[in-house]
């Protein structure tokens, strides 16, 4: 068994919200090139399984843009290894914060 799954042969959810959670991290450096922290994953719903051999793809979009931090919601899809149809299946989604931070890891204003 592949060291990220569970005895159901899925993929267990951490792994899922770790990718999520560097998503969220790339899309929030496109408004400040610095520190990013997470702060808040909200709104996490895992609606299908993913399982070995499944193509797994993450889109990241900003949500709100606030002084010191981006709201970002994160879609998660997959692709079937042995599916007949090439369809992207919805599995997880969430909504991530980032807030930027200076080197005392204090909030810091957004330098778009």
């Amino acid at each position: 068994m592949p060291k990220d799954t569970n005895a159901l042969g899925t993929i267990f959810g951490g792994v899922i919200l770790s990718q999520i959670d560097q998503a969220a991290a790339i899309e929030a450096h496109k408004y400040h090139k610095g520190a990013v922290v997470t702060v808040a994953m909200d709104e996490i719903e895992f609606k299908q399984p993913v399982f070995v051999g499944d193509v797994v793809s993450y889109y990241a979009s900003t949500h709100k843009l606030g002084r010191t931090s981006v709201t970002i919601d994160v879609h998660v899809f997959a692709q079937r290894q042995f599916a007949e149809e090439d369809d992207f299946i919805p599995v997880t989604e969430a909504r991530a914060v980032m807030v930027a931070v200076d080197e005392n890891n204090k909030p810091i204003a957004l330098n778009k």
